[in-house]
């Protein structure tokens, strides 16, 4: 199947589960006429597929045009976290030489044993990506970004499912940190 084709069939996913209109009140306590529960489709297995296929390209075409090798990617847990696992196995089937692996970045450093902050397989030594399903204000992301350089990670880009055009991507990149998104507001709704 075509990358063109994925990324159709996976907008179509999004907008069927994951896209909602009405009144609600955000993470960010503001008020929209749009939600989008990304974990729905990322969590569907035919979701996971997709956007492990759509978002492995695009990191590797935003990688190869920044002349960079990118060593493994993570975001802030929960809704990182089936995005990047989807996107390292993408990168595996794909035959990659050098897979990108996946990490984790916890909300807090954990209470116990190494007290470590950034689970699995987070590799300072390359560039890393910072993953997000949905920004908004872009404050989870750059919370993901702090904890990921307090560790010793150098954030390349956010690569981001779904940006809802609403401050966020501009919040990352007025501080330095190029987002690639997906999916914006326009495409879903």
């Amino acid at each position: 199947m075509s990358l063109q084709k994925d990324r159709e069939e996976l907008r179509q996913i999004l907008k069927a589960k994951s896209v909602k209109t009405g009144k609600f009140t955000l993470a960010s306590g503001q008020e929209s006429d749009l939600y989008v529960d990304c974990r729905v489709t990322t969590l569907d297995a035919r979701g996971a597929v997709l956007v492990g296929r759509v978002l492995h390209d695009l990191l590797r075409q935003e990688e190869a045009k920044r002349g960079l090798s990118i060593g493994s990617l993570g975001g802030l847990t929960m809704g990182a976290d089936p995005i990047t696992l989807a996107v390292a196995m993408s990168s595996s089937l794909a035959g990659d030489p050098t897979p990108v692996q996946a990490f984790v970045v916890r909300k807090e450093p954990k209470g116990h044993g190494r007290g470590k902050r950034i689970e699995g397989n987070f590799i300072t030594e390359q560039p890393v990506v910072v993953v997000d399903d949905v920004i908004t204000t872009g404050g989870s992301t750059l919370k993901a970004i702090e904890a990921i350089e307090a560790e010793g990670g150098k954030v390349a880009f956010a690569l981001i499912l779904v940006d809802r055009s609403e401050g966020g991507r501009a919040a990352i990149e007025d501080k330095g940190y190029p987002v690639v998104a997906a999916f914006t507001r326009a495409d879903l709704v």
